[in-house]
């Protein structure tokens, strides 16, 4: 079965059958966009890439209870991703490195910025698109997306309910340049 053109509600609920071709078009439909944002939330390469195979592999253990919305499951990736790149942080908190040798550590700060730079750059389209949204929906994004609050946070800053955050939501994401830009956008 072709799986290029199916909705994600469709390829999520044959993935929880072990359909690994659904999975593997979910996958490449998703896997640029959750990239991009894990790049955004931490600035080293392996922790990127772990992050993005942690997202991923949830969402193919927890494809059977993962319900979506609307017609996108990148909502919840960008959830997944957010949540595997905070454990990410606490985890490596505590523990600090060994400072380099001083001729590597110069060399050290130099891969970070050129990581932090390529990821900045990454997502200018990104901020782009969240500043052309209607003010409270742009306020929406800014709180759960780029300050990584809950619904329910951003609900009570904001003055609205929970369902009214999801109802806002969902419009902003059929009306808005956001999902068109994630699902079109090259690298």
């Amino acid at each position: 079965m072709d799986s290029v053109g199916e909705p994600d509600r469709v390829l999520v609920h044959r993935s929880a059958t072990g359909d690994r071709r659904a999975f593997a078009a979910l996958f490449d439909r998703h896997s640029r966009a959750v990239t991009r944002y894990a790049w955004a939330l931490v600035s080293d390469r392996l922790d990127v890439q772990e992050i993005v195979q942690d997202t991923f592999t949830t969402a193919w253990s927890k494809a059977g209870s993962v319900t979506i919305a609307e017609s996108s499951a990148l909502p919840w990736l960008l959830v997944t991703c957010r949540n595997h790149a905070l454990n990410r942080r606490r985890k490596k908190g505590p523990h600090r490195a060994e400072p380099l040798p001083e001729g590597l550590a110069g060399l050290a700060d130099v891969a970070a910025n050129e990581d932090r730079a390529l990821a900045v750059q990454r997502l200018r389209w990104v901020q782009t698109d969240i500043e052309a949204l209607d003010g409270l929906d742009r306020r929406i994004c800014e709180l759960c997306l780029v300050e990584g609050r809950s619904y329910a946070e951003a609900a009570a800053i904001v003055g609205a309910s929970v369902g009214a955050m999801g109802t806002r939501r969902a419009s902003a994401r059929n009306r808005n340049r956001v999902r068109r830009a994630v699902s079109n956008h090259d690298e």
